[in-house]
C-alpha cells in the first residue's frame, strides 16, 4: 500500500526531530537540555516537537526502544542459527554492537549514558527490555553448556552479563576517548572481547580442539 505524501512528510519530520535529539542529548546530556534545544537543532518550531512527542522523556524512550529492538532482533536471529558455533554467534553479536557505535556513536552514547547506565531513572524503567538482550545471549550460552562446549559450572545468565558488560565497557572507553577510535581498533576489539569471554567459558576439551 502506497504511503501518501502527507504521511511520508510527517514521518520524515518526526525522524528529523529524533535525529536532532540524538545530537543534542549527546552534546548536552539529557538533563542538560530542553525541548526548545531539540527544536532549534531540528530547525522546527518549538510546538512541532510536542506534536509528535509528549515530552523529551518520550523522545529518549523512542530512541532507545528503536535501537534496542534492533539489537534484540539481531540476537534472536543469531541464536536461531543452528549452523553456527556459539563462539561465532557471540562474535556476530559483538560485531553488531561495536559497529553500531562505529557508525552512530552519538546514538550509542545516548543509549549507554542516558538509559542503560541510568539505574535510578531510565534504566529502571526499561529494565525488562534491557533483560531481553541478556536473556537472548544467555540462551546461546545455555545451549553451549548443554552440548558441552561451554563449562557447566558458569551460569548462562552470569556469562551473558559478563559478555555484554565487557562490550559496554569498551563503548564507554571510546565515548570518553580513553581508547583509540580507529577501524583497526574496532575490529580488534570484536575478537578480543569474544576471546576473553569464551576463553573462560569453553570447556577444556573444546578449548583444546579450538586451539589445535
Amino acid at each position: 500500500m502506497a504511503v501518501s505524501a502527507r504521511a511520508q512528510a510527517a514521518a520524515d519530520r518526526r525522524r528529523q526531530i529524533l535525529d536532532a535529539a540524538v545530537r543534542v542529548f549527546a552534546r548536552q546530556g539529557f538533563h542538560g537540555c530542553r525541548v526548545s534545544d531539540i527544536a532549534d537543532e531540528a530547525g522546527v518550531a518549538y510546538g512541532l516537537v510536542y506534536h509528535y512527542f509528549r515530552s523529551k522523556e518520550e523522545v529518549l524512550d523512542t530512541l532507545f526502544l528503536e535501537r534496542w529492538d534492533v539489537l534484540v532482533a539481531t540476537i534472536d536471529e543469531v541464536a536461531a542459527r543452528e549452523d553456527m558455533a556459539p563462539r561465532d554467534q557471540l562474535h556476530v553479536i559483538a560485531s553488531f554492537i561495536v559497529d553500531s557505535y562505529r557508525y552512530d556513536p552519538d546514538l550509542m552514547k545516548v543509549i549507554i549514558v542516558e538509559v542503560t547506565r541510568a539505574a535510578n531513572s531510565f534504566g529502571a524503567i526499561h529494565l525488562d527490555k534491557i533483560r531481553e538482550a541478556y536473556e537472548g545471549i544467555a540462551g546461546i550460552v545455555e545451549s553451549a553448556r548443554t552440548e558441552g562446549s561451554f563449562k557447566s559450572g558458569i551460569p548462562a545468565e552470569f556469562a551473558a552479563m559478563c559478555f555484554y558488560g565487557a562490550i559496554e565497557q569498551l563503548l564507554t572507553a571510546w565515548i570518553f576517548e580513553v581508547m583509540p577510535r580507529t577501524d583497526e581498533e574496532y575490529e580488534r576489539a570484536k575478537g578480543l572481547v569474544v576471546e576473553a569471554i569464551c576463553g573462560g567459558l569453553e570447556s577444556a576439551q573444546n578449548g583444546a580442539a579450538g586451539s589445535a
